[in-house]
């Protein structure tokens, strides 16, 4: 059953590698940048930094993201996936790997907990959503995650960001 799932995660994948226009491409790369953890973090220091209710947001936002991020982080080298590019002969990735893991997705992860540590605190917290969808989806479309590997990470981000609305 474990082999079926990895090998249709490695199917969607693969079948992804067919759709990659350049302008797609630059698009994806934005995304996943969005989604690194860093530029939540320094998003929250600047909220922080501004004072008021921006500061109390960017403490929400730099605790959901940290925290994603660390447990994240924790469970690469508990878990120890190979990134699609050591995992499957002749995979090439359009983008560079943070490190050598992929489970789960530090990115999405990150991504996701800001959207729930978000969501119905500040305006426009569908379009943070949105933006964790797209961070999920450049993951993969980058080669640098299987949709597992995502899915895994949005579930831990969704738990983190839940965990700090409730906290702070």
């Amino acid at each position: 059953m474990v082999r079926q799932v990895l090998a249709f995660d490695e199917a969607i994948l693969l079948g992804m590698r067919r759709w990659r226009p350049a302008a797609m491409t630059s698009l994806m790369k934005i995304f996943t940048r969005l989604g690194d953890a860093a530029s939540w973090v320094f998003t929250a220091l600047v909220l922080i930094g501004a004072g008021g209710s921006a500061s109390r947001t960017g403490l929400k936002l730099g605790a959901a993201a940290a925290l994603a991020a660390l447990i994240s982080q924790v469970l690469k080298r508990m878990w120890r996936r190979a990134r699609p590019t050591s995992g499957i002969v002749g995979f090439t990735a359009l983008a560079e790997n943070p490190d050598a893991f992929s489970f789960p997705s530090g990115h999405s992860a990150a991504a996701f907990a800001v959207a729930m540590a978000l969501a119905g605190v500040v305006p426009g917290g569908p379009a943070f959503v949105a933006l964790a969808f797209a961070v999920g989806l450049s993951r993969v479309y980058l080669g640098a995650h299987y949709p597992l590997d995502v899915a895994a990470g949005a579930c831990i981000g969704l738990l983190c960001g839940g965990a700090t609305r409730m906290l702070l």
